[in-house]
């Protein structure tokens, strides 16, 4: 399946069921690293998809298909100001550690040069290998990391932020 032409666009309108389901299996994914619990539906909190399909300019979603399969999702936000964050990233677990990951980010961050960020936690073992690597490469010797609260949640742990630049001075 990952020899298949992987397939990074503007998610559209037309795209919001299929990157609602996508956004199911991120939040449940997530939720072993931050112990949040369904909503009563079912569903998990939205306001980060919301967001990124409400026609802000500051927001651009994307979806990611490898030979018509739906395999993952970003939503990038920022896009106004001074540094791009890439708020929300998905890959379905069938196509990870495969070189797809890698790709779609490559292929959205060079939608919008510039200034990047991404946040992750620590507690999250494939997401700290997988920022750090993303940055290493795009950003060879120049990122940083660093450790932020998360804002009015005093309970959690701080997030992983990485920072960056593309292209790479």
């Amino acid at each position: 399946m990952t020899s298949a032409e992987l397939n990074v666009r503007p998610a559209t309108i037309a795209d919001r069921p299929t990157v609602e389901r996508l956004w199911l299996l991120f939040r449940h994914d997530l939720s072993e690293f931050g112990g949040q619990l369904p909503n009563p539906d079912g569903t998990f909190r939205r306001e980060r998809l919301e967001a990124a399909f409400s026609g802000d300019v500051d927001w651009a979603p994307y979806l990611f298909s490898l030979g018509g399969h739906p395999v993952g999702f970003a939503f990038v936000r920022g896009l106004r100001g001074p540094t791009r964050v890439l708020n929300s990233f998905f890959v379905v677990r069938g196509v990870r550690r495969s070189g797809v990951g890698m790709r779609a980010v490559r292929e959205v961050v060079a939608r919008h040069p510039g200034e990047w960020e991404v946040a992750f936690q620590d507690a999250n073992p494939g997401a700290v290998r997988f920022w750090r690597r993303v940055a290493g490469e795009i950003d060879p010797g120049e990122w940083t990391e660093e450790r932020r609260p998360v804002p009015e949640r005093p309970d959690l742990a701080p997030d992983v932020w990485v920072s960056f630049r593309y292209p790479s001075p």
